[in-house]
């Protein structure tokens, strides 16, 4: 279902994009086989991302790598294995790219954007785009890490989501692979978030949430251990 904030923050950059965009967002979005990453989880970042406009350079900017960065995501590469998330990410940019009015500078600036969701905890500005960016950059790498720092009942519907895209993956690889992730992002401790105002919001809940899908899934994993 395509939200309010959706449909708002289109209309704002609507303009910049060429007729065929929203269409290919659209079916995009709406591919069976995603679950988490559908048009709900571009609602849920354009309504947080107008929670904290006040703290945008370019909220505008912003919003357009919201829109494209999962535009395109594929769980299973061709040879049958694991698709890496990175090649995703290059293949929203560059969808991105092909569909973009923006000059030139901001069409650099929504592309690094996106291609900072390849490595969230590590990635950093490489280029100020214009005055501002990189703390653009960390507020939009919070706002889609901020499903993390949801109430408990969502962020396990969300892990369910993402099972459904995986379901080709046979239960222990899946649940070492979610293990490894949460592992990684429950290490990172009060650095999870990158602004104060998104981490004085998300981070305790969020370490509370992954301390927990850490035990589910480690209790998960002995299970089927000892059932092999």
């Amino acid at each position: 279902m395509i939200s309010n904030s959706v449909q708002t923050y289109w209309g704002l950059i609507a303009s910049r994009h060429d007729p065929n965009a929203f269409a290919a967002l659209d079916a995009a979005y709406r591919e069976p086989q995603r679950g988490y990453h559908d048009w709900g989880h571009i609602g849920d970042l354009l309504a947080k991302l107008d929670d904290f406009k006040s703290l945008a350079v370019r909220p505008d900017l912003i919003a357009a790598a919201i829109f494209w960065h999962d535009a395109v995501y594929v769980t299973r590469a061709s040879d049958g294995l694991l698709r890496p998330d990175a090649e995703n990410v290059r293949a929203s940019a560059e969808l991105f790219e092909r569909h973009s009015n923006f000059d030139r500078m901001e069409s650099a600036a929504i592309y690094e954007l996106i291609m900072a969701t390849a490595n969230h905890l590590n990635a950093r500005a490489t280029t100020e785009h214009y005055p501002g960016f990189a703390s653009d950059l960390d507020l939009f790498l919070d706002l889609d890490l901020s499903s993390l720092g949801a109430p408990w009942p969502i962020f396990a519907r969300n892990l369910e989501q993402l099972r459904f895209e995986y379901d080709w993956v046979p239960e222990p690889l899946f649940c070492l692979g979610r293990l490894q992730m949460i592992d990684t992002f429950a290490a990172r401790g009060d650095q999870l978030y990158r602004r104060d105002e998104t981490r004085k919001l998300w981070n305790a809940r969020a370490h509370e949430n992954l301390a927990r899908a850490q035990d589910e899934l480690r209790r998960q994993v002995a299970r089927l251990a000892s059932s092999a």
